[in-house]
């Protein structure tokens, strides 16, 4: 996990719950006569700023964006053969929100692979098709960070990937 001091303004970063963000400023605020060191970051998609003290940043998961490297091996898992599981959707679900959130590429990827694959037979409930949608989306923005692509673009070529596999 990234120190306090790992980050800079204009920094791309990836905040597990959120998404592809940017260190938009870092300020220091006086709360309860403490004074805290903020991240500023700014999500662009939803024109929306978070703040994050420097001692929480590890805690919550902030890290930098990952590496062309890591995104290849994570964008591995889609050769890997996709073993349906047969288990209620609900606690699928979980384990499938719990890898978005984690911020893991490669957990992202891995959730991606397999709602994309079991969407091939049509047969997705409206729940999967939003879980499968926000793991695509996280998957997306950061490609598309790493290859300074718009994410139109990325979309296209994750998707490529995707039915190759």
């Amino acid at each position: 996990m990234p120190s306090k001091v790992s980050f800079s303004v204009g920094q791309s970063v990836v905040y597990p719950a959120h998404g592809i963000g940017r260190i938009a400023d870092i300020e220091k605020q006086i709360i309860e006569n403490t004074s805290l060191d903020l991240f500023v970051i700014f999500f662009e998609k939803e024109n929306m700023k978070l703040k994050v003290p420097f001692n929480k940043a590890s805690s919550v998961g902030l890290r930098p964006i990952c590496s062309r490297e890591q995104m290849k091996e994570a964008l591995q898992v889609f050769e890997v053969p996709y073993k349906p599981k047969r288990m209620l959707w609900s606690r699928r679900a979980l384990k499938y929100e719990a890898k978005i959130n984690s911020g893991d590429v490669a957990q992202i990827a891995e959730v991606v692979r397999d709602l994309f694959c079991s969407s091939i037979g049509g047969k997705q409930s409206y729940s999967e098709r939003l879980m499968y949608q926000l793991a695509l989306e996280r998957l997306v923005g950061e490609y598309a960070a790493i290859e300074g692509l718009d994410e139109g673009a990325a979309f296209q070529r994750l998707e490529r990937v995707l039915q190759a596999a």
